[in-house]
C-alpha cells in the first residue's frame, strides 16, 4: 500500500489506542490464570491477534466482542502446536517460555524480519533449565521448564526476561531470574511483574533479582491502558490526545518530558493532552530507555532548531527493521540533514523538510514518522509499504483524516 500524506496538521481529539504492551501482557497473565478473565482492549493490531492466535491454538478459549475479550484458561493445554507468531517479537519471546513451562512441544513460526531477530540468550537459559531447542528457525520446542537460579544479561531485550516471568511464575516451586546490570527498558519489566501481581502472582524484587514463589494467578475484570509510543506519534502529529496516564509504567511517557525539555508547551486538560512544538531545540536524547520512540523524535529533530544527538540506540537494529537505518532513510528522503552514528543518530534541524517519497522498510514506527515529517515538509510525503502500520495502530490512517489531516490511499 503507497499512502500520499499532504502537509495538513490534523487538530481533533482521539482517544489513544490501547497499549499493545499492556494487551499482549493481559492475555498472556489471564492465559495462566485458573479462572475466566474479561479484558477491555478498545483496539487491536496484528501484534495483538497473534498473540491470541497462538493462546487459541494452546487451547485457550480466547473471544472477542468489540472491545472486550474473554479469556478462559484451559484444563489442559495442547501439547503439539505449531504457533504462528506473525512478525510479533512480544508473542514468540513471551511464549517460547510459557509453553516450555505448560510441557508444550511447540514449531514457533512468523514471517518478516521475525526469523532474523535474535533469541539466543533466551533459548540457552530455557536449555539450561530441561527444554530440548532445535537449530534454527522455526524454533522447535519440547520439555518441560524447569525452576531454578536463572541469568540473562540485562542490556539486550526485556522481552527475554519478561517471557520468563511468566512462566516461571507458573511452576509449582520457587525460582530465581538475575539480570547482570545495565538493564534496558526496565520499565517494560516493571509493567511485567505490575500485570502479574494484579492476576496473584507473588514477585519480589532486590535490585536486579527477581524471586518468583508458586502462587495460584485468579482471573478478573482488567483494560490495557492508552498506549504512549503510539500517542506519542498522534500528538507530534497535532492531535489533541485523551486516555493517556500520566502515571502509566509505560516508559514511553517520558516522551512529554523530552519535548518539554526542547520547549514545547504541554497543555493538558482533564484526560486530554495537546503540545504546541513551535521553537524545539532538544538535548542529546538517550534512547536506552524509550527506543520506539527514535524514529517520531528525529522527525522532530529533523525540523528542530541545532544538533540533536541520539544516543545508546544501538538495540533499535534489531527491530522489524533496522530503525536507525530506515529512520536515516526515511528522513533523507524528505530533505532532512542526517547520519547514522555507531549507536544513534545525528541531526542538524532545517526549517523545513522538502518532502518526497519513501519507503518504510516494512516497518510500522517509519510510517508513523513519516506522518510526523509530512507537518514540516514543503511537499506532499509518499510513503511504500505503509500497510506496515497495521502492526500495532490499523486505524491510524482513519484518525488521521478523521480530524483534519489529510493521506490517502495510490
Amino acid at each position: 500500500m503507497i499512502v500520499k500524506i499532504l502537509p495538513c496538521r490534523p487538530t481533533g481529539v482521539v482517544r489513544a489506542p490501547a497499549s499493545k504492551s499492556f494487551a499482549h501482557r493481559l492475555l498472556i497473565a489471564a492465559a495462566l490464570a485458573k479462572t475466566t478473565s474479561t479484558l477491555t482492549v478498545t483496539d487491536t493490531s496484528a501484534d495483538i491477534d497473534a498473540t491470541a492466535r497462538c493462546l487459541r491454538a494452546l487451547g485457550v478459549a480466547v473471544t472477542q466482542s468489540g472491545d472486550q475479550w474473554t479469556v478462559e484458561p484451559p484444563e489442559t493445554w495442547n501439547r503439539h502446536v505449531t504457533l504462528d507468531c506473525g512478525e510479533s517479537g512480544s508473542t514468540l519471546r513471551f511464549l517460547l517460555p510459557v509453553a516450555a513451562a505448560m510441557d508444550v512441544d511447540a514449531v514457533f513460526t512468523g514471517q518478516g524480519k521475525l526469523p532474523e531477530r535474535p533469541n539466543e540468550p533466551l533459548l540457552a537459559a530455557m536449555q539450561a533449565h530441561g527444554v530440548f531447542v532445535g537449530d534454527g528457525f522455526p524454533i522447535h520446542i519440547r520439555g518441560q521448564l524447569l525452576p531454578g537460579a536463572y541469568t540473562l544479561r540485562g542490556d539486550i531485550s526485556s522481552q527475554f526476561a519478561t517471557g520468563l516471568l511468566f512462566a516461571l511464575s507458573a511452576l509449582n516451586q520457587p525460582s530465581t531470574l538475575t539480570l547482570i546490570p545495565p538493564v534496558s527498558s526496565k520499565a517494560y519489566l516493571d509493567m511485567t511483574v505490575d500485570v502479574l501481581r494484579q492476576f496473584g502472582a507473588e514477585i519480589t524484587q532486590a535490585e536486579s533479582t527477581y524471586t518468583i514463589r508458586p502462587a495460584v494467578l485468579h482471573g478478573g475484570d482488567f483494560a490495557a491502558e492508552g498506549d504512549w509510543s503510539n500517542g506519542a506519534a498522534m500528538l507530534a502529529c497535532g492531535f489533541a490526545v485523551r486516555g493517556l496516564r500520566a502515571d502509566s509504567l509505560q516508559g514511553d511517557r517520558a516522551f512529554l518530558q523530552i519535548l518539554q525539555d526542547a520547549g514545547a508547551k504541554v497543555l493538558q486538560e482533564n484526560d486530554t493532552i495537546r503540545l504546541e512544538l513551535s521553537d524545539l531545540h532538544f538535548p542529546a536524547i538517550d534512547a536506552d530507555p524509550i527506543p520506539d520512540l527514535v524514529p517520531v523524535l528525529a522527525a522532530l529533530a529533523a525540523t528542530a532548531k541545532g544538533e540533536t544527538q541520539i544516543k545508546n540506540a544501538a538495540r533499535l537494529r534489531l527491530k522489524e527493521s533496522d530503525r536507525l537505518a530506515s529512520t536515516e532513510a526515511l528522513l533523507l528522503s524528505l530533505g532532512a540533514d542526517i547520519r547514522q552514528t555507531d549507536d544513534g543518530l545525528l541531526i542538524r534541524g532545517k526549517p523545513a523538510l522538502s518532502g518526497g517519497t519513501a519507503n518504510s522498510a516494512n516497518d510500522h514506527r517509519i510510517v508513523m514518522a513519516a506522518a510526523v515529517a509530512a507537518q514540516k515538509s514543503l511537499s506532499p510525503v509518499v510513503i511504500e509499504d505503509a500497510q506496515a502500520i497495521d502492526k500495532s495502530f490499523p486505524t491510524f490512517f482513519h484518525l488521521y483524516n478523521a480530524h483534519g489531516g489529510t493521506a490517502y490511499v495510490l
